[in-house]
């Protein structure tokens, strides 16, 4: 440390002198050529040295240059310190921006989707629910009302559990207290998710029927337990939440129900949703960027809608009805 205090200050006091000395020079060329101009004798001592003009043209060349050199140190040390200012304003943006991480209700959710659709002329949708029943619906009347615009793209994906095979959330609890997969339940839910991606499904034709631009509709379902309520609008904007509340009921959509079971249900639709905008700074956008490669990777390894089939279910009923 004391070292290199030591080559600052050797550098600063010969970066000072040599402009000192510069100046002077150039000041004592400049006061010899004004003399010579006026005396004779010194002007005529002074005719046909071409090696002293040579040199001070070199001298002057020199100083020139150094001043050029000082100029762009001074202009990078001013971007240098324009980046870090940048940088600090955008760390301390991110940190205090009002609007990053709010937590607003699905009213609030269904507004963007309306203004996405309206202000952009290809729109991108990516859902994780439970069984789409808080976004097929409010899309489904906002696609019905949207204006003519045959160049508009709608594309949506919902990644929704396979409530084909067994599961236990939700689930039956017996009179033990201990879950087992409610086969009737899953059946109807089935049924309610291939009956949202049909009213979907079914607007592709309506929309261009009006020239209201074109639809792609698309379910896949992964082995999973329906926690949490994820959707992502284009790259801009995400929208996450969980099924935050339990709700235990008589199980109704068997027909073997014994005594003391109920049904053990998960309940979502008027839970706050955390609200992450690209321009609420770095944090957010850092959130987006991680949320949108969790949708695509767990999208990529998903399945298609399974047939009207159910696993576990001892008398072998469909799941159509």
């Amino acid at each position: 440390m004391a070292g290199t205090s030591l080559r600052s200050r050797v550098a600063s006091g010969w970066a000072r002198a040599e402009s000192t000395l510069s100046r002077l020079l150039l000041l004592a060329v400049f006061v010899v050529g004004l003399i010579a101009q006026f005396v004779k004798p010194v002007g005529d001592a002074l005719e046909g040295k071409a090696y002293i003009g040579g040199a001070l043209l070199s001298l002057v060349g020199y100083v020139l240059y150094s001043e050029v050199q000082r100029l762009n140190t001074a202009h990078e040390a001013q971007r240098e310190m324009t980046e870090t200012l940048r940088d600090m304003i955008e760390r301390l943006s991110s940190s205090q921006q009002p609007g990053a991480g709010a937590q607003v209700t699905p009213e609030a959710l269904v507004e963007k989707f309306r203004e996405a659709l309206r202000d952009g002329e290809e729109v991108d949708f990516a859902v994780i629910g439970f069984t789409g029943e808080t976004f097929a619906p409010p899309l489904k009347q906002l696609l019905g009302s949207l204006p003519r615009n045959s160049d508009r793209k709608v594309n949506v994906r919902v990644l929704v559990p396979d409530f084909a095979q067994e599961i236990q959330v939700p689930g039956l609890i017996r009179a033990d207290g201990k879950v087992t997969d409610a086969v009737g339940f899953r059946r109807y839910l089935v049924q309610q998710i291939s009956g949202y991606e049909a009213e979907l499904k079914r607007m592709k034709g309506r929309m261009q029927h009006h020239g209201q631009g074109r639809l792609s509709i698309e379910f896949r379902v992964m082995h999973m337990s329906p926690s949490l309520k994820l959707y992502l609008i284009n790259s801009d904007q995400v929208f996450e939440g969980i099924y935050d509340k339990i709700e235990l009921r008589p199980d109704e959509y068997s027909s073997d129900v014994r005594e003391g079971d109920q049904l053990l249900d998960l309940i979502g639709h008027d839970s706050l949703l955390t609200h992450w905008h690209r321009d609420d700074g770095r944090r957010a956008r850092e959130i987006i960027d991680r949320r949108r490669t969790f949708f695509d990777t767990l999208w990529n390894a998903a399945h298609g809608l399974p047939a009207n089939s159910l696993t576990g279910d001892p008398n072998g009923s469909s799941a159509a009805s």
